[in-house]
């Protein structure tokens, strides 16, 4: 039952992103406005579904991070509202002719930017995916089937029942944007082989979930990263540029996949930074884990086993360790990063170069937080999920990387010899 619910989605998914090849830039951003507007208009409702999530959520003993990823507020709808409007504010790739030649047989060749078609999004305990992922399909002509997590069941559902009528009501054909509104996990494994009906899966939660998607599936996936992020203070940083960065990184929101796990802190620079830093996480209500030269320092740190350099914690504990040099960093962060988001604090020009060349991630910092590898933080409007793998697309993805294209020759009666 599950199977043919699910396909049947597929098929209106498909009709559809049909429709949207042929859809201008005006309609989809009268219908991202319609979309911000409703969500604006309906936000009680919202919160009463968001509410019983909730409660659920406590009831079945998620964790305080969790909880605070499901939780939608006012000011969580308003930015997600203003997420959809600068959205349609962006100039749309769709269509544009970047590139024509003439060859000397006189055919003239083109490449068009087009959408990838139906987009599958699987992901966990956020309701803002619902969203960000159906604002930026709409926007790059592609339509969307959502598979949101069991926690938040009931704020995806009024989210996508709001914003997919708002879009119809601009002129988007019905099935663009979609909810599987099934709680069993089976429908996951169902989605992984709708090659028939899905061009790509992107799927955006913890590792588990990703892995699973990439392992099991024959659809196409877009690999969205796990973010074991790390920030390196060099031995020529400033220490309280750095001392900021790095509460920034870990305590501003530490839930999310962007928020620093490991702090890297060079020999030299270790006994005058580490003590304040220590102090300011504590304040923060930060557990820090620390190698042994770091606890000599800092006794109350408890000691860092070796899973403890390999963990995404999403929580409030920060792994640290004393390194050499520049070399000894970027080995370590090579050794236990997910090429996400790694950040120099240094006011050295060579070693902020040398990190920014060496250092495999999606996006590397110099004297910032990584806490801005976000597709709103990036001037996107939002983001689908950061790419950590390197084909197709990289870091934040926003809606130039949910196009591909194709070529258009034009002739005048040319046959090939």
């Amino acid at each position: 039952m599950v199977r043919e619910h699910i396909y049947k989605l597929g098929e209106d998914a498909q009709k559809a992103a049909r429709g949207l090849a042929g859809i201008n830039s005006k309609t989809k951003d009268e219908a991202l406005k319609k979309m911000a507007q409703a969500l604006l208009q309906k936000s009680a409702e919202i919160l009463e579904a968001n509410k019983i999530d909730m409660e659920n959520g406590k009831k079945n003993g998620l964790s305080q991070t969790k909880l605070d990823r499901l939780l939608l507020t006012e000011e969580r709808l308003e930015d997600m509202a203003d997420g959809l409007n600068t959205l349609a504010a962006l100039p749309d790739s769709v269509g544009e002719i970047d590139n024509m030649w003439k060859r000397p047989n006189g055919l003239e060749i083109g490449r068009i930017n087009v959408p990838i078609g139906v987009i599958g999004i699987i992901y966990e305990a956020r309701p803002n995916v619902t969203v960000d992922a159906a604002g930026l399909c709409l926007k790059s002509g592609n339509a969307a089937l959502l598979r949101g997590g069991s926690e938040a069941f009931y704020s995806n559902q009024t989210l996508t029942w709001i914003i997919a009528h708002a879009a119809e009501t601009a002129g988007i054909p019905a099935g663009a944007i979609q909810l599987v509104e099934t709680t069993e996990r089976e429908a996951v494994d169902v989605m992984l082989g709708m090659n028939k009906y899905l061009d790509v899966l992107i799927p955006r939660g913890g590792a588990g979930l990703i892995q699973h998607v990439v392992n099991n599936a024959t659809v196409p996936v877009i690999e969205t990263g796990v973010g074991n992020c790390h920030t390196y203070v060099d031995k020529d940083a400033d220490l309280e540029k750095a001392l900021n960065i790095a509460v920034n990184a870990k305590v501003q929101r530490p839930g999310v996949c962007n928020a620093m796990e490991t702090l890297l802190v060079h020999r030299e620079v270790v006994e005058q930074f580490l003590p304040e830093l220590a102090q300011r996480m504590k304040q923060n209500g930060v557990e820090l884990r620390g190698c042994d030269e770091t606890r000599k320092i800092i006794p109350e740190m408890n000691l860092a086993e070796e899973e403890d350099w390999a963990s995404e914690y999403l929580e409030l504990i920060l792994a640290v360790k004393i390194v050499d040099n520049l070399q000894e960093a970027i080995e370590h962060i090579h050794a236990y990063g997910t090429k996400h988001s790694e950040a120099i604090i240094t006011e050295n020009y060579t070693s902020a170069r040398q990190f920014q060349k060496i250092v495999d991630a999606a996006v590397v910092y110099v004297n910032a937080s990584t806490r801005f590898t976000d597709g709103f933080e990036f001037g996107f409007g939002a983001e689908i999920g950061i790419s950590t793998q390197k084909l197709h697309a990289r870091g934040p993805m926003g809606p130039e990387q949910l196009t591909t294209y194709k070529y258009l020759v034009f002739g005048n009666g040319q046959v090939r010899e």
